[in-house]
């Protein structure tokens, strides 16, 4: 555990560019093995767009590293946040913090996502894509990149989370979100039973389905206990799904101007 707290408190960004890379290289070829759905895709072309996201969000969340480890450190000297109210164990730490910086930093603001309209707008990029996939894990708009950043910093100030747990539940969220996007096919009985913990594969699909209620269900980005605890979990079979948006032309997916000026066109109509 203190390898863990020691390595996580001092990790080289090199260190988490190369677990972002290597997640993406890893789910990129086992869903080359594997595919859930055989997509007739350009599969370089289709990660270009996504890519071009990835490096967006990347920006995005180095502007704010800063006001995070800021925000981190105030906490711990003033002993603010649900973690700073008694002393715990490093497992608990660890464990509940993940909980609560997944809760605040990624169910809760994508939650939002869905119900305020002009943050929607933002968020319909993400959904936008009609081949889920590994690379579609990062493809948000800077905007909605600001919007997590921002929700990430609010998570770490009502946990009070320390730096090397903030660092641990970034890690694990990138390659998290990579494998639960990937357009892998598991094994239904594995695919169910991760589903209890974590969010599988098959259950984050349902969350890309093109029409309601599928789209505004299973939220969560690590754990899947906030969906079935709040209720928005939802389980349609695989086979039932298609990508995209009702609201766009799939053709618009890969037209990244198009894609950029989605939450400034007024021509598209949402029902949010």
């Amino acid at each position: 555990m203190e390898q863990i707290v020691q390595y996580f408190s001092t990790i080289p960004s090199l260190h988490r560019a190369l677990i972002l890379a290597g997640g993406i290289t890893f789910f990129w070829v086992i869903e080359g093995i594997v595919p859930l759905f055989s997509f007739r895709y350009s599969k370089w072309k289709h990660a270009s767009i996504n890519i071009f996201f990835t490096i967006t969000t990347i920006v995005v969340n180095f502007a704010f590293a800063l006001l995070i480890v800021k925000t981190s450190d105030w906490a711990i000297a003033n002993k603010f946040g649900l973690l700073q109210i008694v002393v715990l164990p490093t497992w608990v730490i660890m464990i509940g913090g993940m909980l609560l910086l997944d809760l605040v930093g990624a169910y809760f603001i994508h939650f939002i996502e869905h119900k305020i309209k002009w943050m929607w707008k933002f968020h319909m990029v993400h959904h936008a894509d009609t081949y889920v996939d590994t690379t579609t894990a990062n493809r948000h708009h800077p905007g909605e990149s600001v919007f997590r950043a921002v929700f990430t910093t609010i998570g770490v100030l009502v946990c009070g989370a320390p730096m090397w747990l903030v660092m641990l539940y970034q890690s694990m969220s990138a390659v998290l979100s990579q494998f639960n996007h990937a357009n892998m096919r598991i094994p239904l009985w594995i695919d169910n039973a991760l589903s209890w913990v974590i969010v599988s594969p098959n259950m984050h699909k349902v969350h890309h389905h093109y029409v309601r209620p599928q789209t505004d269900s299973n939220y969560g980005n690590i754990f899947s206990i906030w969906d079935r605890l709040f209720g928005t979990f939802n389980y349609t079979p695989v086979e039932q799904l298609r990508y995209g948006l009702d609201v766009l032309e799939d053709t618009t997916h890969q037209d990244l101007r198009y894609q950029l000026n989605i939450p400034f066109d007024g021509s598209i109509k949402t029902d949010r």
